[in-house]
């Protein structure tokens, strides 16, 4: 069953930031079967509070390859720069029938 990473992001560092993108597309090349979905600016809230201004959506086939990339050692190199760089909410949504 489908699965997707949301990313909400409020950008710090934009230099930074960039280096963590470019490094999570490389740290995704193993994973080909992982889709970008939509990456986006905020352009409105329309009900509740969202402080963030930048999203991100990546389909993964199952769980268990989202976590396989989540966990890799490509991915958890990059932990701190994101950290550096960002204010990162990362929540997982499973497709439901």
């Amino acid at each position: 069953m489908a699965t997707y990473l949301v990313g909400q992001i409020l950008i710090q560092d934009q230099e930074k930031w960039q280096r963590y993108v470019a490094g999570v597309a490389e740290s995704l090349q193993p994973f080909p079967s992982v889709e970008l979905v939509f990456r986006g600016k905020k352009r409105d809230v329309l009900a509740g509070h969202n402080p963030t201004n930048d999203v991100v959506v990546i389909r993964f086939p199952d769980g268990s390859t989202l976590d396989k990339w989540f966990q890799s050692p490509a991915y958890q190199k990059l932990i701190p720069l994101r950290d550096e760089a960002a204010q990162v909410t990362i929540t997982t949504y499973a497709s439901t029938p």
